[in-house]
């Protein structure tokens, strides 16, 4: 299972499916308020979208699976695990988090979702991640604005609620060019494990588009 960025669908990761092995079947999450679920008002609680989306994959979750999130999508990843083991005791085999701080520390930045909009537009822009045509295209930017305010309204008042570690190996990515997460800020999700790894990617910090990253997952997934 795979879940994006803040302001990203399951469409960034339509080039993974292409290099996996047959044996794997890639699922890319799709959070409601975008892509073919845009038509759907974006949540803006963690606790709201795995409500949402528990139950819906439960059906599926009868063969072995593994999680990846990028940035926000590490965080709903991280709690949907949870969420599997309190109600159904299923744990993935493995889980990859990329470019995101660790649920149990502190936000370092003062936050985004309550900006007027030129501002909250501006810090779009330090990210990196929407593209410029979209950011210079007022009618695109009406659209899509209202679901990426949601999703940093999720990750600035998300609180991390202490529990036992994840039942399964936790690999950890960031980039070295990332302004917005640090080495340290990824490192720190190894209390959430009993096996841990970490992996520098050359890169910003959506390092996760170029088109080879899929290859980094290999090795634990054709175990």
């Amino acid at each position: 299972m795979c879940f994006a960025y803040a302001g990203g669908s399951a469409w960034i990761f339509r080039t993974w499916a292409k290099q996996l092995p047959n044996t794997i079947e890639l699922c890319a999450i799709e959070l409601p308020g975008r892509g073919k679920r845009i038509a759907e008002p974006a949540l803006k609680q963690v606790s709201s979208i795995v409500e949402n989306l528990g139950p819906e994959l439960l059906p599926y979750l009868n063969v072995p699976f593994a999680c990846f999130g990028h940035s926000l999508g590490a965080l709903v990843a991280f709690e949907l695990c949870r969420w599997l083991r309190y109600t159904t005791q299923l744990n993935p085999y493995h889980f990859w988090v990329s470019a995101a701080q660790a649920p149990h520390l502190p936000a370092t930045v003062s936050p985004m979702h309550t900006l007027p909009e030129t501002e909250f537009i501006n810090e779009l822009k330090r990210y990196k991640g929407t593209p410029t045509s979209i950011l210079n295209n007022a009618e695109m930017m009406a659209l899509v604005l209202p679901t990426l305010r949601a999703d940093f309204t999720v990750l600035e008042t998300y609180h991390y609620q202490p529990s036992e570690p994840l039942n399964c190996p936790i690999t950890g990515f960031w980039g070295q060019q990332d302004t917005i997460i640090s080495q340290s800020e990824v490192a720190a999700w190894h209390i959430h494990t009993q096996d841990f790894s970490l992996k520098a990617i050359d890169g910003d910090h959506f390092f996760m588009q170029q088109p080879s990253f899929i290859k980094r997952l290999l090795p634990q997934l054709t175990l």
